[in-house]
Formats: C-alpha cells, structure tokens, sequence
C-alpha cells in the first residue's frame, strides 16, 4: 500500500509537473502576443500624438508609458507569484512523499523486529519484552526509581533468589509485581500454520505454555518473598494483544485458574489502563500530602498570629500604662503645689535667665513685666546666681 501511494503520489507529481511546463509555453506565447499588440498600438499613439503635440513635454511622455509599465509589472507579479505557489506545492508533496517512505521504513523495521523476537533464542525474546515493557512503563507517566524499580533482588523463604522485571510502588507503602512473558513461539506458529489442524494443534501448545508460566508464578509467590506491603497478586504480562486474546479465547479455563493462584494476565492495552490509575493514586496522594503541609502550615500561622495578637495587647497595656504614667508625671510637673514650672516661671519673672530661649509655659506674664522692670538690681543679682550655677553644672 505504502508502495502504491508512493507511485500514484510520483505520477501526480509528473503530471503537475507537465502541466507546469504546457502552462508556461503558453503563458510565454500569450505574453509575446499582448505585449507586442500593446507595444504596436502604444506606438502608433505614440508617433500620432508626437505627430500632433510636438510641443509635449517629457513628463507627459512618461504618463503616457506609465500605464504600459504598470500592466507589464502586474503580469510579471503574477507569473512569480504562480512559479513560487507551484514551488511550495512540489516542495509540500516531496515532503510527504519522503514521510510515508520513512514510516513504511519505520513499519517494516517494527515487523522484522518482532519476526526476530518471536523466532529468536529466550535472550533476544525476553530483551524485547522488557523493551515492550519499558515503552507501556514509559507512556504511562511512571518515574522509574520513584514510582517503580526494576529487577529488584529479594529472596523466598528458602534463600533462592528471585528477581521479577518490574515491582510498580504504590501509595501507602503498597507494591505489585510485574513479570513479562514472551515464549510466543507457539503463537507464531499457529498464525502461521497451513490447516486447521495445524492451527488448532499450534494454539493448543501456546495456550499450555501460558498456563505453565502461570503456574511458575505461583510458585515462586514472588508477594510472599517481598514481603507483606506487596500485594497478594502478580501481573504476568503479555506484550501482544492478539497473542493473550488468542490463548484466552482457546482455554477459557485459563483464566479461572490464574485467578486461583493470584495471578492476573495483561496486555500493553489492560497493563497500560492499570499503571494510568496507578499514576492517579499518586497524584491524588500528593495533593493529599500538600493538603496535610497546608493545613500545618496554614495552623502554624494561626497558632503565630494568636501568640502575636497576645503580645500586641501586652504593648498596647504597657504602652496605656506608659500614657498614665506620663500624665501623672506631667501633671506633677506643673499642677501640683510642688510643681517646678510655676516655680521656674516665677524665677524668670523674678529676672533669672539662661541661654537658650524660654518655652511659652515658662515665660512669664505680661502684667509683671513692668514690676520687673523696676527691680533692676534684684533682677541681675538673681540673674548671676543663676548663671553661676549652671557654670557650676
């Protein structure tokens, strides 16, 4: 098919080109025939009105030509904007022509691969599956390390060690084992065989291989050896779809006696299903975990901001208590009968003065100044006393 629309696509392409060609053959005569007529009849215009205006000027001359130039610039737009469309076009369709060749490439690659695994030693069948693996494990949003381990190491009751492909982590400290299957020799055989019989006997041997994997499973109990966070089941898996149908179809008992010994099979579709909810379960138990940091978070700013509300109660107390302090000691300072303003403002009415300039409370009134006045020398005394005891200070 590939091949085909390969050819139907070279043969268009041959075909355009073609009609590219005729096109312009007569777009070149069509050209040469409108511009000589345009350049005959724009002629003779010419030499009749040069005939009949000699006196014209050589800007008119240049309007007369600029139409003609203008229909040549037109024409000549046209014919570059249809040489470049027809250059993308060839360009898009070669470039879908080397995509589909590099997909049936690609197909034909895939095919072989699988032709190679299916008839190839158990090393090169069980590379493949765990490619298989490695690709449903991939497209499923699992982080390896995080969300799952490969080949662990553990060891069953009786010191043998066991090793399964994958062991997928879940929450709450959960696990489930994953092991691949990938002796479809059988299977091959049967697509491939020539009479029924030849089919029924193929279908009958790989449908008895997959028990007997099943079987190997359960043995070995791989839950038990890793230990009780595990899971009681185990995911043996099947790489191709067709192959798990076909055995599950033939054997319809297959399935039971899976389920009796806690075995589960899937295909990349079903195991690709089961590792998307898997992915859930985390992204639903990591926002359940910012949920919890939230909420601490979020009763730690409270249990803060209480503690502060208590503290800036305290400071408005004290600083109410500093308020009342203030007051009894302004009061203090100029109401009571021990006040030292009225006291200091009886001195500067009395004549003491200092350097600096005097507040208004303590200046004194204007009735007094003329008393004051005439008691010069009480004044100046009073004033040097003062003086000498702030020197003294």
């Amino acid at each position: 098919e590939a091949r085909a629309n390969l050819e139907h696509a070279e043969r268009a392409n041959r075909q355009m080109q073609a009609f590219l060609d005729e096109a312009q053959v007569k777009l070149s005569g069509a050209f040469t025939e409108l511009a000589g007529k345009v350049f005959e009849e724009k002629g003779q215009q010419f030499e009749k009105n040069v005939r009949n205006a000699t006196g014209q000027s050589r800007v008119e001359i240049e309007q007369l030509l600029k139409p003609f130039a203008e229909r040549i610039k037109d024409f000549r737009e046209r014919v570059e904007t249809l040489y470049g469309n027809e250059a993308r076009e060839r360009a898009s369709l070669q470039g879908a022509v080397t995509e589909l060749k590099g997909l049936n490439q690609e197909m034909a690659e895939q095919a072989l691969a699988l032709t190679r695994a299916l008839k190839g030693n158990a090393k090169i069948r069980g590379d493949w599956g765990e490619l298989m693996l490695e690709s449903v494990l991939r497209g499923s949003g699992l982080e390896e390390g995080v969300h799952y381990e490969r080949q662990k190491s553990t060891r069953d009751e009786d010191g043998a060690r066991l090793q399964p492909d994958i062991v997928v982590n879940l929450p709450d400290e959960r696990c489930v084992v994953v092991d691949s299957k990938v002796n479809l020799v059988a299977w091959q055989e049967a697509m491939n065989a020539d009479t029924p019989e030849a089919h029924e006997e193929a279908m009958r041997r790989h449908a008895a291989g997959l028990r007997q994997h099943m079987r190997d499973l359960g043995e070995k109990n791989y839950p038990r050896a890793i230990g009780s966070h595990a899971l009681e089941v185990t995911i043996a898996f099947v790489p191709i779809e067709g192959a798990l149908s076909a055995a599950l179809g033939f054997d319809p008992n297959l399935q039971g006696e899976a389920f009796d010994r806690r075995i589960v099979f899937a295909s990349p579709n079903t195991l690709m299903a089961l590792l998307r909810v898997i992915e859930r379960l985390w992204t639903r138990d990591k926002v359940q975990r910012k949920a919890l940091e939230i909420s601490d978070s979020g009763g730690k700013v409270l249990d803060a901001l209480v503690g502060f509300l208590a503290d800036f109660e305290q400071v408005g107390k004290r600083l109410d208590d500093a308020g009342k302090a203030y007051a009894n000691a302004r009061r203090r300072l100029s109401e009571s009968s021990q006040a030292v303003i009225p006291r200091a403002r009886r001195l500067v009415e009395l004549g003491a003065s200092g350097r600096r300039a005097l507040p208004d409370e303590l200046k004194p009134e204007s009735g007094l100044d003329g008393i004051l006045d005439e008691a010069g020398p009480v004044r100046e005394l009073l004033g040097a006393a003062v003086d000498g005891d702030a020197k003294g200070d």
